[in-house]
C-alpha cells in the first residue's frame, strides 16, 4: 500500500480507468443514472447473487413469507431453528424485490412514487429483517456467514448509487488482500523441498483470481480472465509432490497431506473471487491449518468443499 496515494485517486493504466483502493488499482464502470428502475435491476441482481452463494434451499418465494415466518416461529430444534430462520430471512429478500419489481411498474406508467410510499417502507422494513437475521446464513462452503453480501441488497435500497458503487471497489480491495493472504500462505507452507518450484504456480493463479474479482461479467475481457483463472487453478491443483523415500509411509501421508491442503487453498480461492467479498474466518482457519501442517506434516481439520 502507498500512503503518498489517497484512495479514490484515479488513473489511466494500460489504457483503463483505475481507482485506488486500499493498495490496489481497480477497473472502474460506469454508475447507472440513479433510477427506481436502475434500483431494481440491481437489487435483482444483488438478490441473485446472494442466493448462489448461500447454503442450499434458502430461495423461498416471497408469496410464501407468511408460511416461513410460522415455520420458524414454531421450530424447538436450534439447529432446524437456524435453518428455517435463514428460509424466512430468504423470503423476505424476495419479498422486498416483489415489491420494488411492482413499483418500478407502476412508474413506468406514470405512477408517482415517492420514498414515503407505504409500499417502499414495506420494501425496506423486509430487507431490514432479513438483514437482522443474516447471522443465521452460512455461505455454501458451511465455514462461515455472508455478512458483506447479505447487506447489499439493503444498501442498495437506502443509499444513491454512486455511494453504493464506491464501496464496492472498498470490497473488491478487501477480497484482493484476503486472496493474496492465502496465496502467501501456501507459499510459505509449501517452500519445502518435497514442493519444489510451487511458488510460481501459486503467484499465477493468484494473480488470475484477483484480474477476476475486479472484472464484471458484462466485460468483453471475461472469457479470457476466467478460463485463465480456471486453468490456473487446475495446474496449481494437480501440482505433485516429490518424495525423497516414495515408500516411506509417513512421507507418502505427508505428501497426501500437503496436496490436501493446497486444493483447500485454491479452492477457498474460488470462494472469494465468485463472491467478490473477503472470507475472514475461512482464512483464518486455512492459515492455521497451513501452520498445523508446517509443524506436524498432517491437516487437522476437513477441506472445503467447492460448490457446483
Amino acid at each position: 500500500m502507498d500512503p503518498d496515494i489517497p484512495n479514490g485517486t484515479l488513473r489511466t493504466i494500460d489504457g483503463r480507468e483505475r481507482i485506488y483502493t486500499d493498495g490496489y488499482w481497480i477497473k472502474t464502470y460506469p454508475v447507472p443514472e440513479d433510477t427506481l428502475q436502475a434500483k431494481r435491476r440491481l437489487i435483482e441482481a444483488l438478490t441473485r447473487r446472494l442466493f448462489n452463494h448461500t447454503e442450499h434451499g434458502l430461495n423461498i418465494p416471497g408469496h410464501r413469507l407468511a408460511e416461513a415466518r410460522q415455520a420458524w416461529q414454531d421450530e424447538a430444534d436450534p439447529g432446524k431453528k437456524r435453518i428455517k430462520g435463514a428460509m424466512y430471512a430468504g423470503a423476505m429478500f424476495n419479498r422486498a424485490t416483489d415489491i420494488f419489481t411492482r413499483l418500478v411498474d407502476l412508474q413506468a406508467v406514470g405512477v408517482e412514487i415517492s420514498s414515503s410510499n407505504d409500499l417502499m417502507r414495506e420494501c425496506g422494513r423486509c430487507l431490514q429483517e432479513a438483514l437482522a437475521l443474516c447471522p443465521l446464513v452460512l455461505h455454501r462452503s458451511g465455514e462461515e456467514g455472508i455478512d458483506e453480501l447479505w447487506g447489499e441488497p439493503f444498501r442498495a435500497f437506502t443509499v444513491p448509487l454512486a455511494d453504493f458503487y464506491a464501496t464496492r471497489y472498498v470490497k473488491m480491495a478487501e477480497a484482493m488482500r484476503n486472496i493474496d493472504t492465502i496465496a502467501d500462505t501456501m507459499i510459505r507452507t509449501f517452500a519445502v523441498a518435497m514442493f519444489p518450484g510451487i511458488e510460481p504456480t501459486i503467484r499465477d493463479f493468484a494473480r488470475a483470481a484477483r484480474n477476476k474479482v475486479e472484472t464484471l461479467r458484462t466485460d468483453r475481457d471475461i472469457f479470457d480472465l476466467w478460463a485463465g483463472m480456471v486453468t490456473a487453478g487446475e495446474r496449481l491443483a494437480s501440482f505433485r509432490p516429490v518424495m525423497a523415500n516414495p515408500d516411506s509411509e509417513h512421507e507418502q501421508r505427508v505428501a497426501s497431506f500437503g496436496t490436501q491442503l493446497i486444493c483447500n487453498g485454491r479452492d477457498l480461492i474460488f470462494h472469494v473471487v465468485r463472491a467478490r467479498v473477503a472470507m475472514p474466518k475461512s482464512t483464518r482457519e486455512f492459515v492455521e491449518r497451513c501452520d498445523t501442517y508446517a509443524a506436524t506434516g498432517i491437516v487437522t481439520m476437513m477441506p472445503i468443499p467447492l460448490p457446483g
